[in-house]
């Protein structure tokens, strides 16, 4: 049968369907269990976490369900040398974002406080809770951290967007490459070259890989369907990774308003953009960012853009200015349906066996 890959026999999973793990407040326990408790493996992005409640989070997944779930951190997870900005940096991100801040209402933000890296300190509760699967983006932990995941039974992924990322990530000795394509929702996560250059479809990204590494490669970008998962495994995937159509669901942490994006007619038009966060992501396509386009060297570098952002965040959902936000989402959100992870799941697997005698 299809279901049976390397993907489920590796993580001892009913279907090869991993859910993509959305940083931020997206992640939420409830969505994590529902997909695990499906058939499907649920993941949790903990990068904005602290030790204490990555433990937190990890005990009530336990209590939500008894099947394998996965944990994600960022390598890198900052931009900013030293820590902090310029008050050159500030001052330019101060003038251009001015006008947006005015349209809120609100004062623009005073500099934002020098950021610390949390990912070493991370590191030791992923040792200590023994998620089934730890994953990880924009980089490659030390080879002294995989090969202690090995010893402890820590099943590693690593997103690649380009192939000489696929290869670095499987010369590192990871388990499953993640082969994250351009269509993809979210931040991308590169990290070999700008993310700029990491222009690559899903499905010819994951057959340049699959000619080039024996280790599983799990396909991620522009899946949302049976017909998705079907058309990836045929060329050469092992699994797939599913964002989008996970994040309309209610069992996500995305905001009402969000969701109701995710299923309307504004989802046909995404775009690239650093302007909120100061990392390349994806999401519907607003105002702010079309207005900002080709003016990156104006942003501040993350996550400091983020917080300096925070502000007119707040403010534009409270006074429902949704051209001032950015929705995350990838392309493939205009085929979305299902509002429920059961529903959802119950669809891809029903498809994907129509499809894959």
């Amino acid at each position: 049968m299809w279901y049976n890959t390397k993907v489920t026999e590796l993580l001892g999973i009913e279907y090869p369907i991993m859910q993509g793990p959305f940083g931020g407040n997206f992640s939420t326990v409830e969505l994590t269990a529902a997909v695990s408790n499906s058939g499907g493996i649920g993941g949790y992005g903990a990068y904005t976490l602290s030790p204490q409640e990555i433990i937190d989070v990890n005990s009530k997944i336990k209590a939500a369900t008894s099947r394998p779930y996965n944990i994600n951190l960022w390598v890198s997870d900052n931009d900013v040398p030293g820590g902090t900005a310029t008050d050159e940096q500030y001052e330019a991100a101060k003038k251009v974002f001015k006008p947006y801040f005015d349209q809120a209402g609100i004062p623009v933000p005073e500099k934002p406080a020098p950021f610390k890296s949390r990912f070493e300190n991370q590191l030791q509760v992923i040792f200590d809770i023994r998620p089934k699967l730890f994953s990880f983006v924009f980089g490659m932990p030390s080879a002294d951290v995989l090969e202690q995941c090995r010893k402890l039974g820590i099943k590693t992924a690593g997103a690649a967007t380009t192939l000489d990322e696929a290869i670095a990530l499987e010369n590192a000795g990871v388990d499953l490459v993640i082969a994250a394509g351009f269509e993809a929702g979210g931040h991308r996560p590169s990290f070999l070259a700008p993310a700029e250059h990491s222009t690559i479809g899903t499905f010819v990204l994951l057959q340049l890989i699959r000619e080039k590494i024996k280790a599983p490669v799990v396909a991620a970008g522009g899946i949302a369907d049976g017909r998705g998962i079907a058309a990836a495994l045929t060329l050469g995937a092992d699994g797939v990774q599913i964002g989008t159509a996970f994040l309309a669901t209610e069992e996500s942490g995305a905001l009402p308003a969000h969701r109701q994006m995710l299923l309307s007619g504004a989802a046909k038009n995404t775009s690239l953009t650093r302007a909120f966060t100061g990392r390349l992501g994806r999401g519907i396509a607003t105002q702010l960012a079309k207005d900002l386009a080709g003016k990156e060297d104006h942003f501040l570098p993350f996550p400091l853009q983020g917080s300096f952002m925070s502000s007119l965040r707040k403010a534009a959902i409270e006074q429902q200015k949704w051209d001032l936000l950015l929705f995350w989402s990838g392309q493939i959100a205009p085929v979305l349906h299902h509002t429920k992870v059961s529903e959802l799941m119950q669809s891809l697997v029903e498809e994907t066996n129509t499809l894959q005698k």
